[in-house]
């Protein structure tokens, strides 16, 4: 059965798009034009009360949240980029938490200052943000750096939907002034990351210049 994936050219969907692209998923892409607001429209909305993408459907499940989406999208193929032992799974979900709560926490905040604000023209950068985000993205880079000076990828050293998720930000590393160039080992696990034709290019159409 063919799944609906419903996604724009931003950082969350990028990781479902991903997966779903490595993986050779089943799923039908539907484009939401967040420019458009059609996030917030009400046959949207009835799909998934929060109004931001991406959005999964399958059958009668109605999955939003990526980090779940790319959990499904991996069982359901079989795949270990979901840990198949518990204690992979934990060490997986530690990380997914871990970058959520601070890695792309704080370099969201860049993303959006450098990138989205000029992108849809939501006035100037606010220069706080912007000096407290870099701080904090800076500390918590060097607790990925050190873990990736001894492992190949984050759990287990096998590539999994941690890698997926805790890297989503880095394509756009120049654009959103992401201050990464002094963490070595977080380079090499990109450009590591960046020989698969799925991370280079997640949408399923290329990624617009602006975007």
């Amino acid at each position: 059965m063919t799944m609906k994936l419903y996604y724009a050219e931003t950082m969350n969907p990028r990781k479902t798009c991903a997966v779903a692209k490595y993986l050779g998923s089943p799923v039908e892409y539907v484009r939401v034009d967040l420019s458009r607001g059609e996030h917030r429209k009400p046959e949207f909305l009835a799909l998934n009360p929060n109004g931001k993408v991406p959005l999964l459907i399958d059958g009668d499940i109605q999955l939003w949240e990526s980090t779940a989406i790319m959990a499904h999208l991996a069982v359901k193929a079989g795949s270990d980029l979901w840990p198949s032992d518990a204690a992979r799974q934990v060490e997986a979900l530690r990380w997914l938490s871990w970058d959520s709560c601070h890695f792309s926490r704080h370099g969201g905040t860049l993303y959006f200052e450098h990138h989205i604000k000029p992108f849809l023209g939501l006035g100037e950068v606010n220069t706080a943000a912007v000096d407290e985000a870099t701080g904090f993205y800076k500390r918590f880079a060097s607790v990925l750096d050190a873990h990736l000076a001894q492992h190949e990828y984050l759990v287990g050293d096998k590539l999994s939907i941690a890698d997926f998720g805790v890297g989503v930000l880095l394509p756009w590393a120049k654009e959103a002034r992401l201050p990464v160039d002094e963490f070595a080992n977080i380079i090499r696990w990109h450009n590591q990351m960046m020989t698969l034709p799925a991370w280079r290019e997640p949408f399923p159409t290329p990624l617009p210049a602006a975007a």
